[in-house]
Formats: structure tokens, sequence, C-alpha cells
């Protein structure tokens, strides 16, 4: 049985893994909106995106690059998905070690990335970079005869980006940074595309966009859905939806109970989903607390990252991440995706845009994700 209560599994967690901490609810705390981050990320594997997720890319603001944000996930455009290869059995993998299979042009820089180090894999791991594009490489299969594995070629520029944003809370009193997150967040969803939010005088929002120097204005909804579904490639070039996952029930309210940060937020991002506690607690009981014996992995590394004192000095080794995960763990998490997707989607309640459902959310990604983006960008 799922615990109810989100307060009550923080409580729980504090007390069993973060019991050596100075300040162990907030060391609970933070760990929720880990796992708020970690669902979004094998939720996106499952819809197909998996080859077009980058982590934690800055984005630049539309007509500002020089201005940048760190967002927890972008989705990108895919320009080559290399044939599947084979390492041999020996760690670490590394960005070098890819390339001697691939052959990247000498416009590429390698980074110092590890795909595989020891137990661990790096999710959305970036091999390769040159100015417009990033090399991203992934793991298929593990065995003791080696890694199977591909690569895919991204532009640098995604057509969706998605931030996950939650607060924590001392009983019935908000967060005191509840506010200055939804503003955060409402700033990065408004500046990053070249589809522009404009509040009208009927109090409604309009969009704008620019294509060679001339001003496309209307209302912004069904601007989105032309641009989506039919856009023409000047519309597209610099579009970027932007998706925003809130948390916390004690902070953002419900899809039917807005206080003001969550209307801040549904108004700013194109969509705006909701993580129930209903689907944080199954989340947590089933692979955290009482996990099958399939799902155990999962368990072990949360409290070999989570169980260290604040004063140890591997507190930084942290293998329960949307970044970087024990191996086990991961293959864990993708068989738990795998076979609970239609209710982990029931997880979400869709508070923005009205009457938009997760079915197609994932619709719309997928038609993103499937354009002829070589001739668009």
């Amino acid at each position: 049985m799922a615990y109810q209560s989100i307060d009550e599994l923080q409580n729980l967690l504090s007390q069993e893994v973060f019991g050596n901490r100075q300040d162990c609810k907030k060391a609970a705390g933070r760990a929720l909106g880990t796992f708020i981050e970690i669902i979004m990320f094998y939720l996106l594997r499952k819809w197909g995106e998996n080859d077009s997720i980058a982590i934690e890319r800055p984005l630049a603001e539309y007509g500002c690059e020089e201005i940048t944000h760190n967002v927890e996930f972008t989705l990108h455009p895919i320009y080559n998905l290399s044939p599947i290869f084979n390492i041999p059995a020996t760690t670490p993998i590394t960005a070098k070690k890819v390339d001697s299979q691939i052959k990247l042009s000498d416009a590429y820089t390698l980074t110092s990335n590890k795909v595989i180090d020891k137990d661990l894999i790096q999710n959305a791991c970036i091999i390769a970079t040159d100015e417009h594009s990033m090399v991203i490489a992934t793991p298929d299969k593990i065995t003791s005869n080696g890694t199977s594995m591909h690569t895919c070629t991204l532009n640098k520029h995604p057509y969706a980006m998605i931030e996950c944003k939650r607060v924590g809370k001392e009983g019935d009193a908000k967060g005191p940074q509840t506010i200055e997150k939804a503003k955060q967040g409402a700033y990065v969803a408004k500046t990053t595309s070249s589809l522009q939010k404009v509040r009208n005088d009927k109090g409604g929002l309009d969009g704008i966009y620019y294509i060679d120097g001339k001003a496309y204005v209307g209302p912004y909804d069904e601007l989105l859905k032309e641009i989506v579904f039919n856009g023409k490639p000047q519309q597209l070039r610099n579009f970027t939806l932007s998706i925003g996952v809130v948390s916390n029930h004690g902070n953002w309210f419900t899809a039917d109970n807005k206080n003001k940060e969550m209307k801040v937020l549904a108004q700013s991002y194109d969509w705006l989903l909701f993580l129930t506690d209903k689907g944080l607690s199954e989340f947590i009981t089933e692979l955290l607390i009482s996990p099958q014996k399939e799902y155990e992995a999962v368990r072990d590394a949360f409290i070999k990252s989570y169980s260290l004192s604040e004063n140890s000095s591997n507190k930084n080794n942290n293998v329960f991440t949307k970044k970087k995960i024990k191996m086990n763990a991961h293959f864990a998490l993708d068989t738990y995706f795998d076979a609970n997707i239609a209710r982990i989607e029931n997880w979400f309640n869709v508070i923005s845009p009205n009457n938009g459902t997760i079915k197609d959310l994932k619709q719309i990604l997928v038609t993103l994700k499937n354009k002829d983006w070589r001739t668009i960008l």
C-alpha cells in the first residue's frame, strides 16, 4: 500500500535514511526533488525520446544568446544515428573509446565524459561537440562480452525543454522560496522560444513571433498548434516548447485549487504538469521502501547515495541521479517503467493548457521529433 501523504513519506525518509543529517527533513525534501527528475527522465525514454534527450544543458534566451539557463532536460533534433557497435568489456568507456568506433570528423572536440565507469552509467552522455551539434552515446545492452551501444548527433537548439520544480514544506507552512522558484521557472519559459507570450487588453494571452523582421500576432493557443503541427521552417527554426513539472500539494496546490505560484507557472509554460502525491508516493513505496526483488537495485543505489553524513568525504559520490546512476538501478528503472507506463502516465495532472491530456503532450513531442529538421535548421 502506497503512502498517501508526502509529509508522511518525507518524515519516514528523514528518520530512516537521513537521520544522521543536521536537518534530516530538509535532506529528505531534496531527495524528493531528485525523484521527480528521475521519473521525468525515464518517462521521456518510454515515450521514444531517448535519443533526443540532453541533461542540464545551457538554453539560450531567444534573441540574446549570451544569456543562458541550465534546465533539467532538453529535447533536440536528431541529425544522425550511428549503427550499433560493440566495445569490449573493459571500463571506463570514454569518449575517446567511442570515437575509435565511429570516427568523428576533426570538427568535433571530444569531451572527458565517461559513458560507463565501473558500475555507473552516465545518461545522455555527451562525447563530443562542434559549433552547432553534439554527439551523445547510449548503451543498448551490457554483457560480460562487452557493451553494445549507438550514438546520436543532435542539433544544439532544442525543440522542447523540461523543468522540474518542487519546494519542501514544514507542516502546513509554505516553503519561503516557493514564489521565487515559480518566478524563475516562468522567466525561463517565457524567454527561450521564438514564440513569445504577451498579455492582451482582455486579459488573455496572445502570441508573437518574427520572420525577417515582420511581427505576426494571434491567439497564443492557436499559434502554438499551428507551429507544432503545420509550422513552416521559419516558424520552427527557433521554437522551443516549454514544459514545466511541479509537485507537492502543500505548496503548489492542485489543478482545481491554484494558488498564486501555480497561476504564474500555468500562464508561462506551454504545458504545466502536476505530479500528484499519489504518484510520487507509489514511486517511493514500490522502488525505495518495499520494492519487489527485481527493483531492489533502485533502493540500494538510493541508500548508497543518500545515507552518507553531511561531513562524509564521499558525499559527492551520488549514484542515484538523472545524470549518473548505478547500472543495475538504471536497468531496473527501465523495467519498472516498461511494466507500469500506463499507470505512471496517470500520476500526472495537466494544469495547462485547459483540457490538455498527457496523450496530447506525448503526441506533440512525437510530432516535433519526427519533423524533417535537416530542411528546417
